[in-house]
């Protein structure tokens, strides 16, 4: 397990390093400068901000900069918002970002697998069809579009949630809604083929022929050998939570590091984009481990080599 784990944080290691550097090359690649006129009045304060951010430098140089920072735990200062560092940022909206998405996580496992397990053990095909055609439905809708007419239909037409920031515990019901729609899809779609396959083993048909109640089979013996499917795709799922909130988070004017990244982008912030770029990587590495070891804990085939 050791061992595994050392080789797995020396990837994410690399993988971060490729990350950054593709981060970095990508940002200087675009046209524009976040230092212009509109916010630099004179010459000499516009020349002092370029300076100060070494946008005088090669890119090289620029680059060799940045990673010297990056590896003292330095990701920078925005040059949008003076005197607020990238962390500042990633401090104040991340909270709120892992909020919404915590909630949508749990509401997702909850949805999707009683979804699924609803449509592989349920006798009657209308019910099995019904929660198929959910499935289907919350995997072609895009999350953006789901948001979009929950806002016009529950709170312009009908006026039943308020649909503006976190102010109240019901402004969390239509972004999680929105959120959670795929992944419950995702999810049900998994849980119902890994119930179908697991309900034919041949432990299942033992328990049932030594007289075991069929509930009590389903939930000892099926369920848990069913989730072995989504464990693997909850680590992944968690990550997406997050980051795929982005357009989410604009749409319902959530202060989190969603609509902070949003707004740097538009306003060509380079080391805010960098920094949470990175910051995000190393969420979905973490993720991605954690999710092999539970996995490997559940399932002793697995091997972690």
């Amino acid at each position: 397990m050791a061992k595994y784990l050392l080789k797995r944080i020396l990837i994410g290691i690399v993988t971060l390093f490729v990350l950054s550097s593709v981060t970095f090359f990508l940002m200087k690649a675009t046209p524009g400068s976040p230092i212009s006129s509109e916010k630099y009045k004179t010459p000499e304060a516009m020349q002092a901000a370029i300076e100060k951010y070494h946008l005088d430098k090669p890119v090289i140089e620029q680059y060799g900069i940045y990673m010297n920072d990056l590896l003292h735990g330095n990701l920078g200062e925005s040059m949008v918002s003076e005197g607020r560092t990238v962390a500042y940022f990633i401090g104040n909206g991340f909270p709120v970002t892992a909020r919404v998405g915590s909630i949508a996580f749990v509401i997702a496992l909850i949805g999707g697998i009683s979804l699924g397990t609803a449509a592989a053990l349920s006798e009657k095909k209308w019910i099995s069809n019904l929660c198929m055609f959910v499935a289907t439905i919350g995997v072609s809708i895009p999350s953006f579009l789901i948001a979009m007419l929950l806002i016009l239909v529950f709170g312009v037409t009908l006026h039943v949630f308020p649909f503006v920031g976190l102010r109240t515990p019901a402004n969390y019901v239509m972004p999680v809604i929105a959120l959670s729609l795929y992944p419950i899809s995702m999810i049900s779609r998994l849980t119902r083929s890994s119930m179908l396959e697991v309900m034919k083993q041949d432990y299942i048909i033992l328990a049932r022929s030594k007289g075991t109640p069929y509930r009590k089979v389903v939930i000892k013996h099926a369920i848990k050998n069913a989730m072995l499917p989504v464990v693997t795709y909850a680590g992944p799922m968690f990550a997406f939570l997050l980051t795929g909130s982005f357009v989410v988070e604009t749409i319902f004017s959530i202060p989190g590091l969603g609509s902070t990244f949003t707004s740097c982008i538009m306003n060509r912030d380079y080391p805010v984009i960098m920094g949470v770029t990175i910051f995000l990587g190393i969420l979905i590495i973490t993720f991605n481990l954690i999710t092999d070891v539970i996995s490997a804990s559940i399932d002793p085939r697995i091997k972690l080599k």
